[in-house]
């Protein structure tokens, strides 16, 4: 990727509420897009722009939508970049190239005749990460080869495969059973019948194991995974190979049609999607896909039914809860901490700040919601919530406060609670860590320095495109004019320099 974008450790530790675009960075979503987004190994790219508070803004480009990495996808093109035929050649060969060695139907078909083998004949390749048939011996001869794979195996396949566990791009950290235990209790207690995954290849595991166990559940699963090894082990009604960052199914119509199928069935009743993004995404994005997949949902509402909203589960760290309500109002943040098995600090069992920071975002009212006493939640009747133990309600806020799993302090001179480890700074007016640095940049507006909304939708906005645009002229102008020299020219040009300087400036202050 071309720049680093939404890096979550720094967000968490100057406090602010998970707040994009501090890398200057912002994804930017066309509202009548003239011509459709290049298309990398990951699918359609996504826009950016580069914004630097105080400077001009560069030109826009276009990246790749799920990897931050350009290790891992290195498309880049300016958005008014013109390519070649032979260019735009090779790059549908090389995005040929990166696609899985095996069609979803290939598939489907190895997966069928695997499962008619004896066990002894059942074997799987760790390092190609492939389920072997009897043709594919000889090539994996030297391979390390795992023998006498159960059906039970089959059935858990996220313990056959290994994690990808790169953040940047797939961070595949996956559900400890406490968790998803916990997920599917909850959602069999509250009625539902069928379970949309978008990135939750465990909790997909354990939903199909309870619906074939002795005591069979009615719960039904569908998996939209990026991580085309899925396809090994799934029909082609379990899983979609799926991009989250851009709503692309990587096998087209037919893929797309499972997921609308699976959604309006049953007019829509007894569905919810439950959802567990990379850390390290782009909030926007993924909730212009949301949308999608409700509104692919809605298609299959009767007009009585148009003012229901599809249940969500968005499991993401807490201190993006300001960005997620900025495109869901309606949700709200359980206390409930979520952990992983391969993850060093989401752990269940820790305290202070080495709880898991990862939290449960939802539509469904938290009333409804029952968290488990055994595991230190209580129910505050006040809020009318289950609360993690030291969670503790403030007379002042009136409301259960904390964030992270700590005991939060009132601050009266903020007018609101904050976590144990912060003070009130007099320099800054407000409440942060005591090694902060005072007078730090804020995030925000790049325009006009506000928090309260971003640079996209700034007001002051079109006139600086005007600004822009004058600026951008000049220097058009200078660059036709750059063969004269002279001392003159030179000086007429420092002069026009400065003076857009001010002018800018002048703005930026205003």
């Amino acid at each position: 990727m071309a720049a680093p974008r939404d890096w979550l450790g720094s967000v968490e530790a100057e406090g602010i509420a998970g707040r994009q675009g501090s890398s200057g960075v912002e994804v930017v979503f066309p509202s009548d897009p003239a011509t459709p987004a290049p298309l990398c190994p990951h699918g359609p790219t996504l826009l950016f722009v580069k914004v630097n508070q105080g400077k001009e803004e560069t030109r826009r480009f276009y990246a790749c939508s799920a990897c931050r990495d350009r290790k891992d996808c290195n498309f880049f093109q300016w958005e008014d970049e013109k390519l070649s035929g032979a260019r735009l050649a090779a790059r549908e060969a090389h995005n040929q190239k990166c696609q899985p060695p095996l069609s979803r139907m290939q598939c489907v078909e190895r997966y069928v005749r695997f499962i008619e083998l004896s066990l002894s004949q059942r074997k799987f390749c760790q390092g190609c990460q492939q389920l072997l048939l009897p043709d594919d011996w000889e090539e994996h001869q030297e391979h390390r080869v795992v023998a006498d794979i159960s059906i039970t195996q089959l059935k858990r396949p996220s313990q056959l495969l290994y994690p990808l566990e790169n953040k940047k791009t797939n961070a595949q950290y996956l559900f400890t059973d406490r968790s998803c235990q916990f997920l599917v209790d909850l959602l069999s207690t509250l009625g539902f019948t069928r379970v949309l995954c978008v990135g939750t290849p465990r909790l997909h595991e354990l939903i199909r194991l309870k619906a074939s166990g002795e005591k069979k559940s009615n719960i039904k699963s569908l998996l939209l995974d990026i991580d085309f090894r899925y396809s090994q082990f799934y029909m082609e009604d379990s899983f979609c190979h799926y991009n989250m960052f851009n709503h692309h199914f990587f096998d087209g119509k037919a893929a797309l049609e499972v997921c609308r199928t699976f959604l309006q069935e049953d007019k829509g009743e007894g569905v919810i999607m439950v959802t567990d993004p990379p850390f390290g995404g782009l909030v926007e994005p993924l909730a212009v896909t949301f949308k999608k997949l409700i509104a692919m949902w809605k298609e299959g509402q009767s007009q009585d039914s148009s003012q229901k909203e599809l249940p969500i589960f968005w499991i993401f760290p807490y201190f993006f809860e300001f960005r997620i309500r900025q495109f869901f109002p309606s949700f709200c943040m359980l206390d409930y901490q979520v952990d992983y098995d391969n993850h060093a600090l989401y752990k269940h069992g820790k305290t202070g700040r080495k709880q898991s920071p990862v939290r449960i975002f939802t539509n469904i009212p938290p009333n409804k919601i029952i968290l488990p006493s055994e595991e230190g939640y209580r129910f505050c009747p006040l809020c009318q919530r289950y609360v993690s133990l030291e969670n503790q309600h403030c007379e002042h806020c009136n409301s259960c406060t904390s964030k992270d799993g700590r005991k939060w302090n009132h601050c009266f001179l903020c007018k609101k609670c904050v976590k144990p480890s912060w003070i009130h700074c007099s320099i800054c007016s407000h409440c942060a860590l005591p090694d902060h640095s005072c007078g730090a940049p804020k995030d925000g507006c790049f325009i006009c320095g506000e928090l309260d909304h971003k640079r996209s939708t700034c007001p002051k906005i079109a006139t600086s495109k005007k600004v822009n645009k004058k600026q951008k002229q000049r220097k058009s102008n200078k660059m036709k004019m750059g063969t004269t020299k002279g001392q003159s020219m030179n000086h007429t040009s420092a002069t026009r320099k400065k003076s857009r300087r001010e002018r800018a400036h002048q703005y930026l202050c205003s």
